[in-house]
C-alpha cells in the first residue's frame, strides 16, 4: 500500500534539487530566516482556496507564511479583510494575531525559486501537495489562481486542459472534478512588479474579491 501524500511538503523535501541548493545558499547569509517549504496558511473548513505561484526569496521563504514579507502580501491581505476573509491584524514579519476566515493560501510550489521562476519539472515535482491540500479541503468551491503558472497547476491538478480554459484577469471557469463542481477566479499575481507598472491595480484586483464574495454567497 503506498503511503498517502501529505498536504504540505516535508522540511526536509529533495524533490527539486536547484530549490533545495538555492535554500542552503540563502541560509548562509540569512540563518535566521524560515528557509524551507512554506506551508498552507489558513482555514481547515474553507471554501476559497488561493493558490499563489513560489514564496518570494525576503517574503515567505524569511517569514515562513504564504505572502507574508513582501510587497505582494500588503495588497493580498489588504483585499482579504475588506471582503471578510480576515479577522486580526496583518503585519508582514508574521508576527501578528491575524486568521483566515473561510479562506486558505498555499503555493504551486512551496520552496523558494531563483529569480522567482519556477521550473516546469518544479512544478510537476510539487503538484502532489497541491492535490492532497484540494483533497484534504472538502468544502472549497472556489479557486483564485494568481498569476499563469497557478492558474495552469489547477487545471493540472484538477486533470483539466489548459486550452480549453484560458487564463486572463478577471476571467470566471466553472470546472467540474470528480467529486465537486468548483468555479476557478483568475487574477495577474499580486507581485510588487505588477502593481508598481500598474498591470494590476488594487480596484481591480478588488474587483475579482468581491465576484468571488458574491459567488460563494450565493452558494451559503
Amino acid at each position: 500500500m503506498s503511503t498517502p501524500i501529505p498536504p504540505e511538503a516535508p522540511a526536509n523535501c529533495t524533490l527539486c534539487p536547484r530549490l533545495v541548493s538555492y535554500i542552503k545558499e540563502i541560509a548562509k547569509a540569512e540563518p535566521d530566516w524560515h528557509n524551507g517549504p512554506v506551508d498552507s496558511f489558513g482555514d481547515d473548513n474553507a471554501r476559497l482556496l488561493i493558490v499563489g505561484m513560489a514564496p518570494g526569496r525576503g517574503g515567505a521563504n524569511r517569514t515562513g507564511r504564504p505572502f507574508t514579507g513582501d510587497g505582494a502580501g500588503d495588497l493580498l491581505y489588504k483585499a482579504l479583510a475588506k471582503q471578510g476573509f480576515s479577522i486580526g491584524t496583518f503585519n508582514k514579519d508574521g508576527k501578528d494575531d491575524l486568521r483566515l476566515v473561510d479562506c486558505m493560501i498555499t503555493n504551486a510550489v512551496r520552496c523558494v525559486p531563483p529569480q522567482n521562476k519556477p521550473t516546469g519539472e518544479e512544478t510537476r515535482n510539487c503538484r502532489p501537495f497541491l492535490v492532497s491540500r484540494l483533497a484534504h479541503l472538502p468544502k472549497v468551491t472556489a479557486l483564485f489562481a494568481l498569476g499563469r503558472i497557478a492558474h495552469d497547476n489547477v487545471l493540472s491538478t484538477l486533470g483539466m486542459r489548459r486550452a480549453a480554459y484560458p487564463f486572463g484577469h478577471g476571467a470566471e471557469h466553472d470546472l467540474e472534478s470528480e467529486d465537486r463542481q468548483i468555479r476557478l477566479f483568475d487574477s495577474y499575481h499580486c507581485s510588487r512588479y505588477n502593481t508598481n507598472t500598474r498591470r494590476l491595480t488594487e480596484p481591480m484586483f478588488d474587483e475579482v474579491f468581491m465576484a468571488i464574495r458574491t459567488f460563494l454567497d450565493k452558494g451559503s
